[in-house]
C-alpha cells in the first residue's frame, strides 16, 4: 500500500470521489481565520457541515450500540457546537465520499482541535464504501468545548493497494452504505 499525494487525489476528485471537492488548502474565509480544510500535501482536510447530535444524560439511559436509544441526542443546526465537559457530539462532513474498490481511508483528527482537548474518531472508509462520513467529536476536557461548521476538523489519508481486494464494502452489502447525515449506530 502506498499513501497517496495531492495530485493523486485531484485526480481521483475530478472522478467523483470527493463532493464538493476544494482543490487547493483553504484557510481564509469571509474575512478571517478558519481552521484549514481541502487538499494538503498527502491527504484532503474534511469539512464539518452545521448539522449535530449532541448527547445528553437528560434520560439516563445506557449506551448501548445494539439497541441505541436516539433520545440520547439533542439535534442542533449551528455553525457552531458547543459540546459539554466529558460528553460528545456527532456530526458529519460537507464532503460525500466514494472511495475506489483500491483504496482504504484513515481519518486522523486535526492538531488545532486535538490541542483543545477536542479528538475526533472515525473508522476506516473501506474500499467502495460511500456517504457522508459520521463525526464523533468527544471534549475530553472539564470544560464545554467549541466545533465550527464549515471549517476544518479532520484529515482523510488514502491508501492504495497494489492489488483490488475480494470482497469490498459494497459487495457485503455494509449497512453504513451511501449514508446521508448525521447516522446513528446500527446493528
Amino acid at each position: 500500500m502506498t499513501i497517496k499525494s495531492d495530485r493523486w487525489i485531484r485526480r481521483m476528485a475530478a472522478q467523483g470521489m470527493i463532493d464538493p471537492f476544494e482543490p487547493g488548502q483553504v484557510r481564509v474565509a469571509n474575512g478571517g481565520k478558519i481552521v484549514s480544510y481541502g487538499t494538503s500535501s498527502y491527504g484532503y482536510d474534511v469539512r464539518c457541515a452545521n448539522e449535530f447530535k449532541v448527547f445528553t444524560n437528560i434520560n439516563a439511559t445506557i449506551v448501548d450500540p445494539k439497541n441505541f436509544d436516539s433520545g440520547s441526542f439533542v439535534d442542533q443546526q449551528s455553525d457552531v457546537c458547543i459540546i459539554p465537559p466529558n460528553s460528545f457530539a456527532l456530526a458529519r462532513t460537507v464532503e460525500y465520499f466514494r472511495i475506489p474498490r483500491n483504496v482504504l481511508t484513515i481519518c486522523l483528527g486535526k492538531s488545532t482541535y486535538a490541542r483543545c482537548g477536542i479528538i475526533v474518531n472515525v473508522t476506516p472508509l473501506e474500499p467502495e464504501w460511500e456517504g457522508h462520513v459520521t463525526l464523533e467529536f468527544s471534549n475530553t476536557t472539564t470544560l464545554p468545548a467549541k466545533i465550527y461548521a464549515n471549517e476544518g476538523v479532520a484529515q482523510m489519508l488514502f491508501l492504495e493497494s497494489d492489488e483490488v481486494c475480494e470482497t469490498s464494502y459494497k459487495d457485503r452489502g455494509g449497512k453504513y452504505q451511501g449514508q446521508r447525515g448525521v447516522t446513528l449506530p446500527k446493528t
